[in-house]
């Protein structure tokens, strides 16, 4: 299982920026796909994850109605859409996947990945 996180970059406030995320070992299909972020002295925390049940998404709070979350299985890719991106959106982004039911019932949960990429930060200037 791989995950390849791309597409970060320095934005100015109110800009937006799509990050992607390409995957290979496994099916889209079959697993959870999430995306987190961490800043520096923060924890690791959900931002938006598409289910393997029903294709449901969902979001934090932080980034509800600017984040969106798409996939595309042709490409086996992982996308994240962000805009209105704030000075606090900064952060290394990471996508992450698992095949559990954990994952399915607690999707912005860190602690229900096993897989994860390596990250790609986003900075956001004022």
């Amino acid at each position: 299982v791989q995950l390849q996180a791309s597409g970060g970059g320095l934005v100015q406030s109110g800009g937006s920026l799509r990050l992607s995320c390409t995957v290979s070992g496994f099916s889209l299909h079959d697993n959870v796909i999430a995306w987190f972020r961490q800043a520096p002295g923060k924890e690791r925390e959900g931002v938006a994850c598409i289910t393997r049940i029903n294709s449901d998404t969902y979001y934090g709070d932080s980034v509800r109605g600017r984040f969106t979350i798409s996939r595309d299985y042709a490409k086996n890719t992982v996308y994240l859409q962000m805009s209105s991106l704030k000075v606090e959106d900064t952060a290394v982004y990471y996508c992450a996947t698992d095949e559990s039911v954990m994952a399915n019932m607690v999707p912005l949960d860190r602690h229900s990945y096993k897989y994860w990429g390596q990250g790609t930060q986003v900075t956001v200037s004022s």
